[in-house]
């Protein structure tokens, strides 16, 4: 009979992860499959609260599942696994520092929509602008789709 660890809701509350993210990271193999109570309850030990721990800091840093994959996959005593790691976060800056790109196009963007308009006129050229912007969007992009900032 197995009853020890904590039962998904305990393991939920002790990680600041929701019982449905857990399940989502044994799907993707990041956090190995628990050991099962009699009830059929997933049981988790201290490991498993320190491995879902470190994947939310990584989630949190806005790491993808894979980076987090390849991080949690390293060794921290092997130097060749150091180097790995380093390019992971050189890899994932990268993609920081497009997104920041992005959200100051957006950021752009949005001041000058914000600039058309002080609300004293007739009508609201935001949104005229929003109306004029969403028609030349759609007939410029193949299938109708429209432009992703972020």
């Amino acid at each position: 009979m197995v009853s020890t660890g904590l039962r998904i809701g305990e393991a939920a509350r002790r990680t600041g992860l929701s019982a449905p993210s857990i399940r989502h990271y044994e799907r993707e193999g990041l956090l190995p499959e628990p050991v099962r109570s009699d009830s059929r309850y997933r049981l988790y030990g201290e490991s498993d609260l320190h491995r879902l721990r470190f994947i939310r800091l990584c989630r949190a840093m806005d790491m993808s599942l894979d980076e987090v994959r390849t991080l949690l996959g390293l060794d921290l005593e092997n130097k060749a696994d150091c180097l790995a790691a380093r390019r992971t976060l050189d890899a994932h800056l990268g993609h920081v520092r497009q997104r920041l790109s992005e959200l100051r196009a957006l950021e752009h963007d949005l001041r000058a929509l914000r600039d058309r308009c002080d609300g004293n006129g007739d009508h609201c050229h935001i949104i005229e602008a929003l109306h004029q912007a969403a028609d030349e969007a759609v007939a410029a992009t193949p299938r109708g789709g429209l432009p992703r900032h972020v």
